[in-house]
């Protein structure tokens, strides 16, 4: 007997129970596992779920995160990119094949996370979000400062207590985490949401914006490296100023800013100038400026003095004026003596000419004058009046003649028109013996075959009209015309007209 055909124990197994052992049997081996490889295809389809390949120079093991585990890691694993992985390795039974269920995954060292933030600062640079050109001006003086940081840690303290030392203004807070997860999309929302205050509304926009945080390791910091926190310091329109961790931590937030400050208290000195300067450079301004007043006043006034040295006396500029002024006054009541007796003199001439006479007889003479010129402009209105009537009378005799001829041609032309439209109607034709027949619609019916027995029918005759029913139709046999006929006038369907 052949060893083929040699009956076996051994237990069989379904396909699915295979599956599920050996998934059970490499869970329990590789429940925790921390697999370090560079990341090779990196897919994300619209689940949100993460699935990535982890390889060496020799194999590739399939890593797959879920969507709410992904979401909280603070950097996404890029092609290229060695990683440490840490999770539990299980298998897939729909295709055979196993896979890493991450839960966290890190760069591979210091170097690595030192290369992806370098690429992403080339990345970034690439797209203008660091140019100089796209940095605002800090204004002088703000009147209200906008902070972005944690509200209970010693970075707010600082500021606050910076610039009431400083210049004491209004400060709004927008409480964010600095560090770990979350912390990149909230300060990203803040930057966004003091942008979006409106200038009237009932919280007051900020003039100057300052996003802070404390000192910390690359990996504390690494949120403000992430893309969306550059992009929204880069797009706002508030100017910014970034003092994240000590004066030797750099982070892509700050090439992002409008200014770099090396520390929270250093933004605050930015922001602010000292008010005791302000009031001590105002008063020595002022001294200044009064200094100058009261000098300008002393030139002036020897200035005047030294005009008024050389012009004249006020007594002796109005002494020659006031004896012009008597010497007039007296010549003035004798020079009135001699025109008022000259005046009498010419209206002694005058006064006989002036006598009640003479003036009535002028009014007589103007009086005739105007009725003699209205006599004359009323027989001149009246002869062309004469000349106008004499012209237009014959032209009113002929006028009536030929209205009257008009209206007759008019009216013998209507009465033709009348009797011709009056023979071509179908009335005159049923006057002469012919019949319209109509089906119960009303539709002229000009062959037999387009009625069925049975039918009814209304025949109208020239004096009344007559209801009937269609019997068998005959249509007589017409022998074919023997040569072309000239077409009659008639309808378009081939029916003679019957005029």
């Amino acid at each position: 007997m052949a060893m083929s055909d040699a009956p076996s124990n051994a237990h069989e197994y379904t396909v699915s129970e295979l599956s599920q052992s050996v998934k059970n049997t490499i869970e329990d081996e590789f429940g925790f596992v921390r697999v370090r490889g560079e990341v090779g295809r990196v897919s994300k389809p619209g689940s949100g779920h993460l699935y990535f390949d982890l390889k060496d120079d020799r194999s590739v093991l399939a890593a797959v995160a879920w969507k709410g585990t992904a979401s909280r890691w603070r950097f996404q694993p890029e092609q290229g990119l060695e990683v440490v992985a840490t999770g539990r390795l299980t298998t897939f039974p729909g295709q055979s094949k196993y896979q890493l269920i991450v839960e966290n995954v890190e760069p591979a060292g210091l170097g690595a996370l030192m290369a992806l933030l370098e690429e992403r600062r080339k990345k970034l640079q690439a797209e203008g979000l660091f140019d100089e050109a796209r940095k605002q001006e800090l204004p002088y003086l703000p009147r209200i400062i906008g902070v972005v940081t944690s509200p209970t840690g010693a970075v707010i303290r600082d500021i606050l207590h910076r610039l009431a030392d400083r210049f004491p203004t209004h400060v709004i807070v927008w409480p964010v985490r600095v560090q770990g997860e979350g912390c990149a999309p909230e300060v990203a929302a803040a930057i966004e949401g003091f942008n979006m205050l409106p200038p009237d509304g009932p919280i007051a926009r900020p003039d100057l914006l300052i996003v802070a945080r404390g000192g910390g390791s690359v990996e504390d910091l690494w949120g403000f490296n992430e893309e969306i926190v550059v992009r929204a310091i880069a797009e706002s329109e508030l100017p910014v100023i970034s003092a994240i961790g000590h004066e030797t931590d750099f982070t892509l937030a700050d090439f992002a800013a409008d200014r770099r400050a090396p520390t929270p208290t250093g933004a605050a000195e930015m922001a602010v100038p000292v008010r005791a300067e302000l009031l001590s450079y105002v008063d020595d301004q002022s001294m200044r400026l009064k200094t100058a007043m009261r000098n300008l006043a002393s030139r002036r006034r020897d200035r005047l003095r030294a005009a008024s040295a050389a012009l004249p006396r006020p007594a002796e500029l109005l002494g020659e004026a006031r004896q012009r002024l008597d010497l007039a006054s007296t010549r003035l009541a004798s020079a009135l003596r001699h025109a008022a007796q000259s005046k009498g003199l010419q209206l002694a001439q005058v006064s006989p000419r002036l006598a009640p006479s003479i003036l009535s007889r002028r009014i007589v003479d103007a009086r005739q004058r105007l009725r003699a010129t209205d006599r004359a402009r009323t027989a001149a209105l009246s002869s062309r009046a004469q000349t106008a009537r004499a012209r237009l009378d014959p032209l009113v005799g002929r006028l009536r003649p030929a209205a009257l001829r008009l209206l007759r041609d008019r009216k013998r032309h209507l009465t033709d028109l009348f009797k011709l439209a009056s023979s071509l109607g179908y009335r005159n034709v049923l006057a002469r013996g012919f019949a319209l027949v109509t089906d119960s619609q009303g539709n002229v019916l000009r062959a037999p075959s387009t009625v069925a027995d049975g039918d009814p029918l209304l025949i109208e005759l020239a004096e009344g009209s007559l209801d009937a029913v269609a019997g068998k139709a005959h249509v007589p046999h017409q022998p074919p015309p023997k040569g072309p006929r000239k077409p009659r006038s008639g309808s378009d369907d081939g029916q003679e007209s019957l005029f």
